[in-house]
């Protein structure tokens, strides 16, 4: 038996229940998972709210740290006690221990903590591959990074600056524009300012930017494809506000010739040579400094509702991350 957090039905955070349950069967080329670190991202409220249907009652959580407790058969390269980490694209990880498939699973480097791993690894593969596959950023490109001190967006901010873009963070409070900036964002724009367009027209003397990561949704999609200069690249990864309304084609054409995608990391990541590099590149940044992971909300499991609420209510910055008792 193990204990985690189980939905019977989609809803609030109330929802959440603290539960014991049975594991399945371990299966060949598996092993079993024992979490010492979970991270909490948005997709995990859009499989609570019913956004991303699957079938109940659920587990909720893509990604985790831990240690390997035993193994399946066929496995090679991983033994009990490595020290692991993964992102699935199936929830499940809110949990004491889960049985993950081995060609899913990154071996943790040394320097890099449980909890560091745990809160990286859907949000900095994230902002791995929107900079370097799904737009690959050029010096001095100017770009927007919407809600910038948030999880994905604070490595984005990070990483984008290392690279030599100039960042313009968007974020909805002075107390998060300090945090962007102190992160490398080059200026920061207040969401709840409503004149996003004007601003970065006037901080890219009138050109616009190049690229904007938008993981706000509906409530942003508009003014951010306002943003865009010419041929520029409109990159929805997110609806944190809701899903984005139907958008004609020749609102694209009327803008520019803009180009819109609608990416997830799991496509990213399908296959194992593919997840290998993203951790790889990101496990380097974080070892050499260069990105910090910043966790500034870490909960218990059993408190899993309440991390729920704030991160709705963004009350938080950073990685989110839960802790098995």
């Amino acid at each position: 038996m193990t204990r985690g957090i189980l939905m019977h039905r989609t809803g609030g955070p109330e929802v959440l229940q603290w539960s014991e349950f049975e594991l399945p069967r371990l299966k060949r080329n598996e092993a079993k998972v024992k979490h010492t670190a979970i991270g909490v991202n948005y997709i995990d409220v859009y499989d609570r709210t019913g956004l991303y249907a699957a079938k109940l009652p659920l587990c909720l959580g893509r990604e985790a740290a831990g240690v390997i407790e035993a193994v399946g058969a066929g496995v090679k390269g991983f033994a009990p006690g490595d020290r692991v980490a993964y992102v699935l694209a199936t929830p499940g990880s809110y949990a004491e221990a889960r049985h993950v498939p081995v060609d899913r699973l990154v071996k943790i480097p040394d320097g890099i903590s449980d909890a560091q791993a745990a809160g990286i690894m859907l949000k900095g593969m994230t902002a791995y591959y929107l900079l370097h596959r799904t737009h690959k950023l050029k010096k001095r490109e100017p770009i927007v990074i919407h809600a910038a001190a948030g999880g994905v967006g604070l490595l984005l901010v990070q990483w984008a600056r290392y690279l030599g873009a100039h960042v313009i963070g968007v974020v909805g409070s002075e107390e998060k524009a300090k945090i962007a900036i102190a992160h490398g964002a080059n200026d920061v724009i207040l969401s709840s300012a409503n004149d996003l367009v004007p601003q970065v027209r006037a901080r890219t003397k009138g050109k616009g930017v190049a690229v904007v990561y938008d993981a706000v949704g509906k409530d942003t999609f508009e003014a951010s494809l306002d943003c865009l200069a010419p041929l520029g690249l409109m990159v929805s990864y997110g609806n944190a506000s809701g899903p984005v309304s139907p958008v004609a084609p020749l609102e694209l054409t009327k803008r520019g010739s803009l180009f819109l995608t609608r990416p997830s990391l799991f496509h990213y990541i399908a296959s194992k040579a593919d997840l290998k590099r993203a951790a790889s590149s990101l496990f380097g940044v974080v070892g050499q400094g260069i990105v910090k992971v910043r966790i500034d909300n870490s909960y218990p499991l059993a408190d899993a509702r309440q991390a729920h609420i704030d991160l709705e209510a963004r009350r938080t910055t950073g990685s989110v991350i839960l802790l098995p008792g």
